[in-house]
């Protein structure tokens, strides 16, 4: 077949500038293939080589004792004792999930599996952030059907329980869903395995599904924003099969078990162009691939399909070659292609032969290290104009209007359509707070939460970026967790807009005070930039996911609150109302600043919830809706009334961080009070639970008509 001309109309759709082309020239000397130029494409573009972004994820703080492995690798690693470590990783599949929003979901699924189960790990838990524009868009509903019954669909049928997440709508989002996928697996510190290749004349393996013509292009389409060609862009959203993904991690960890594993790479983004090339730089080797030996489910395939297909459930595999036979016994039990594509080999090149052509011949290492690196020009975000005067409310209809928006009301219809008790070592599900998973076998569990505020982030997104490290720190403590790590997934509009990259930079500088304060280093995520469609972008949503560990089962604050017990408010309150929940679904504005984050209260009171955890038969933090919806849904949840001292606004619900309200008796409400004293933590009883109604101040409601609204508003919007 005929390579089409290499013309300056092919280079700009391949996401290339002509200064990075003029760059591609200089480092090879001539002008590329076709195959190359492809290459060239998926490797440098953002999706891939983070150009726009490097510069500031190396500032973020990634190492701690109880970090094994930092980003870099397909996912983090962090030890939870006896020889165990949790590996663990958020990614984004925005572009995909737009376009074609069951596969590209699914496949935002199963890519993010595969990065954990390269690594040794058994998957054991799921999460999710999902971002959505306004319900009466007219894609709205079908985006979210589309969605969430690809993560469930793949998700139940690769057998992993989804125990946590987030649902948020913003008009921002109309022409940018945003799907963010969390995984974590368990394994041994002992087998962990890493991609980077070793030793020269070492068989390279392709193993897992056939290669097809889905997802040809994917990663750079996702690295570019929407048009009016959106349609066009079909063809490169992957197509997932999680029954097959099912099979290839047990044949995988098999696999792992032989001894035959030198090191081994998920096929995702830019598929066997990047997972080779990546293996063989973190190596020093080059890779010498034949084309006609890779399993191809298409007839005709071309050297730069098969470079830049997307398929799905599909690895590379540097194999010790004495142990052949046993490596390819197990891929042939479980009905998988296990196909020798290539070697390893002493010279820097990345050789592509077809049929005995050779379609590309490139450095290898200069592919994979001389990709682009900007400093794009920045300008921060200006600092909010002070919140005007916000009326008084009755505190019922400023509740009830919370509980009517799909923001705040309950989000059950999403999450019984995932399973969340697969593996029957869920402790506790999705919608209660941060998830927690048994570790299998032992006294242990590990505790997952996915935070962030995205009009808080676009006010500030210094101080937004911190907040949303700083509640998902106050989500593990809540249920008892000690916070260990966090992975990020940074989604943001067009970099080369100085506002928007003024946005991302403030963002990370938040970030990295705050896993910094907290102890919860990053050591994985991922960036999504150019979310936006025909100029207009998303609201800045950079996704924090974290991990925690509750030692023995005795640590966890599982209890629910019941009639008798007082409401403790743990955390100081100045009504702070800008930027907050009520503003926005009451009276529609979204002003003011966000809500300061006081990073050594944040540490002192979440050190206490989990010092004095004895006493404490409830907890939750406070977040969206302040006090008023938080002690709702503690009260809604043990079905017991509540009643709050607090009639006026701005207490009620008023958004001041490093906040929790905790439910106990009266003996051990007298025995935190001391003990709050001594620790130079504020705390004050604001109501008590019982009953069957809601009150603050002079008025109130039936319990069962307020959880009527909240259990059911999200499913008369979208089911």
């Amino acid at each position: 077949m005929q390579e089409p001309a290499i013309t300056q109309d092919l280079i700009s759709a391949h996401g290339l500038s002509p200064d990075e082309y003029d760059r591609i020239l200089d480092i090879i000397g001539r002008e590329p293939t076709f195959t190359e130029l492809g290459i060239f494409s998926a490797m440098w573009n953002e999706h891939c080589s983070y150009k726009s972004s490097k510069k500031w994820l190396r500032t973020l703080p990634t190492e701690g004792p109880q970090v094994i492995c930092g980003p870099g690798e397909n996912a983090g690693i962090v030890d939870i004792g006896d020889g165990q470590c949790i590996v663990f990783k958020m990614e984004s599949h925005n572009h995909p999930s737009y376009i074609e929003p069951y596969q590209g979901a699914a496949t935002g699924v199963g890519g993010i599996l595969r990065d954990v189960f390269t690594m040794g790990a058994r998957p054991i838990a799921a999460m999710n952030s999902l971002s959505f524009g306004e319900p009466s868009h007219h894609k709205t509903r079908a985006l979210v059907h589309g969605v969430v019954e690809g993560v469930g669909g793949y998700g139940n049928c690769f057998g992993v329980p989804t125990v946590g997440g987030e649902v948020r709508f913003h008009p921002a989002y109309n022409g940018n869903c945003l799907v963010n996928a969390f995984a974590a697996g368990l394994a041994d510190t002992d087998k962990i395995f890493y991609s980077a290749a070793s030793g020269v004349g070492m068989p390279v393996v392709y193993l897992g599904a056939k290669t097809g013509r889905d997802g040809v292009g994917g990663a750079t389409m996702a690295s570019a924003e929407f048009d009016d060609t959106i349609e066009d862009k079909r063809p490169t959203v992957q197509v997932g099969d999680p029954f097959t993904e099912k099979r290839l991690m047990e044949a995988t960890l098999e696999l792992m078990a032989t001894g035959a594993v030198i090191s081994i790479q998920d096929m995702g983004a830019a598929g066997l162009t990047c997972s080779a090339v990546e293996m063989g730089d973190k190596g020093g080797l080059g890779v010498k691939l034949n084309l006609e030996d890779v399993p191809q489910r298409e007839d005709n395939m071309t050297a730069y399909e098969m470079m830049l297909s997307e398929s799905q459930e599909r690895m590379l595999m540097v194999l010790k070659p004495e142990l052949e036979a046993e490596a390819r016994a197990v891929f042939t039990k479980w009905d998988l292609d296990f196909a020798i594509v290539g070697e390893t080999i002493a010279e820097d090149r990345f050789l592509i032969l077809h049929n005995g052509k050779i379609k590309a011949d490139l450095p290898l290492a200069t592919l994979s290290g001389s990709a682009p690196e900007y400093d794009r020009p920045w300008v921060e975000t200006p600092a909010a104009e002070p919140l005007s005067e916000v009326p008084g409310i009755d505190p019922i209809d400023g509740l009830k209007a919370l509980l009517s928006s799909p923001n705040y009301a309950a989000k059950q219809w999403v999450y019984e359509q995932y399973d969340s008790q697969v593996m029957a070592d869920t402790i506790r599900q999705p919608g209660q707070g941060a998830g927690i998973v048994r570790v299998h076998g032992t006294g242990k569990a590990v505790a997952f939460t996915s935070d962030v505020t995205p009009r808080y982030v676009k006010a500030n997104p210094e101080m937004g970026g911190a907040q949303a490290v700083a509640e998902a720190y106050r989500n593990l403590t809540a249920v008892g967790a000690t916070p260990l790590a966090t992975t990020d997934n940074m989604n943001f509009g067009n970099p080369e807009k100085p506002e928007i990259m003024g946005q991302f930079v403030g963002a990370i500088k938040g970030i990295g005070k705050a896993v910094k304060a907290l102890d919860m280093p990053i050591v994985s995520g991922n960036v999504s930039l150019y979310n936006e469609t025909d100029g207009t972008g998303i609201l800045p949503t950079p996704t924090i996911g974290a991990v925690g560990l509750l030692a023995s089962e005795d640590e966890m604050i599982l209890g629910t609150a019941r009639d008798g017990h007082v409401a403790l408010l743990i955390g100081d309150t100045t009504g702070h109302l800008g930027q907050s929940a009520l503003l926005a679904e009451v009276f529609n504005r979204e002003e003011g600043d966000a809500p300061a984050v006081d990073l050594d209260a944040e540490k002192r009171n979440g050190d206490f919830i989990r010092a004095n955890r004895q006493w404490i038969d409830a907890c939750t933090d406070l977040s969206d809706g302040g006090l008023a919806l938080a002690a709702f849904e503690m009260a809604e949840a043990a079905d017991t009334g509540v009643t709050l001292d607090a009639a006026d606004t701005p207490t009620l619900f008023g958004e001041d961080q490093a906040r929790y309200l905790v439910a106990c008796n009266f003996d051990k409400a007298e025995a935190l009070m001391t003990a709050a004293a001594q620790a130079g933590v504020a705390i004050q009883t604001v109501g008590k639970f019982g009953g069957t109604d809601v009150t603050m101040g002079s008025t109130s409601a039936p319990l069962s008509d307020l959880a009527a609204i909240y259990r059911g508003t999200f499913a008369e919007t979208f089911a």
